[in-house]
């Protein structure tokens, strides 16, 4: 199975299994949003530890992209101003 996520007002495509970090590096989308102190959020260890990857759902809060599966239809914009440097 594949489908789409919405990535603010830019659909996205994935595959079947595919977290939304995947998804979303494969399609050439690396940050994720910025902190409080203006890093960028993106993939650093990929097992839901860093929180490096925080991504916000609508209806959900912030999640971490790495360990969210995609599925068709969820929709997710940057998170800004949030979490730890």
């Amino acid at each position: 199975m594949s489908g789409s996520i919405r990535w603010g007002q830019q659909a996205v495509a994935f595959q079947s299994g595919e977290t939304v970090a995947q998804a979303l590096n494969r399609a050439g989308i690396r940050a994720f949003g910025t902190s409080r102190t203006g890093q960028n959020y993106a993939v650093f260890c990929g097992i839901g530890q860093c929180q490096g990857c925080l991504v916000s759902v609508k209806g959900a809060g912030p999640r971490e992209a790495c360990l969210l599966l995609c599925r068709d239809g969820l929709e997710l914009d940057p998170v800004t101003g949030a979490g730890h440097d």
